[in-house]
């Protein structure tokens, strides 16, 4: 019997993990089944059970490849490009109703919870690692301040498909670029 490699278990995983983020994304945690994910794989109810025990640990598995790309620079162009991106992915894979749900998910769920929380220091700490010198003392609430506000967009388009990514551009940038620190 031939060896199955470890690229092929990764790959059939990663499929699996697509299927499930699809699914839950069009019906949500709660009203997506594992049926409902072996017919979207295209696999057998053993091979889905074979890399995940239950669904909770497909939800984890999702949530654990959350993070989305973040630029290089704070600059117009390089937000203006997350923000396409966040939304591009809104659109086309429904990605922003998967993150809402599972930050609703990770207010409840322990587990989660540590997963979204360490995303968003890591996004946290990308934000300070590009700003300028100059913002160096606000470092801290400026990150805070530019990951909520993208949160916001995301949660948006979560409901509404006619979010404009210029005013979020706009106000990303004053947050990074604002020279006056609050008193």
């Amino acid at each position: 019997m031939p060896k199955v490699t470890q690229e092929h278990l990764d790959a059939r995983r990663q499929l699996i993990v697509d299927a499930a983020r699809a699914c839950f994304s069009r019906h949500g945690f709660a009203r997506t089944s594992m049926a409902d994910v072996v017919t979207e794989s295209g696999l057998s109810t053993g091979a889905i059970y074979r890399y995940f025990k239950s669904k909770d640990d497909l939800v984890v598995a999702v949530c654990e490849q959350g993070a989305a790309a973040f630029p290089t620079a704070l600059t117009a162009e390089a937000i203006t490009g997350l923000l396409e991106h966040v939304r591009r992915l809104a659109r086309e894979h429904g990605h922003a109703r998967l993150t809402a749900q599972i930050w609703a998910e990770a207010a409840l769920e322990p587990a989660l919870g540590d997963i979204v929380r360490h995303q968003l220091e890591a996004l946290r700490a990308a934000v300070v690692a590009l700003l300028p010198e100059r913002r160096a003392p606000d470092a801290d609430q400026i990150a805070e301040a530019f990951v909520a506000l993208l949160a916001a967009y995301s949660q948006q388009l979560a409901v509404r498909d006619d979010v404009a990514i210029e005013p979020y551009t706009r106000a990303l940038l004053a947050i990074v670029d604002n020279p006056e620190s609050p008193s």
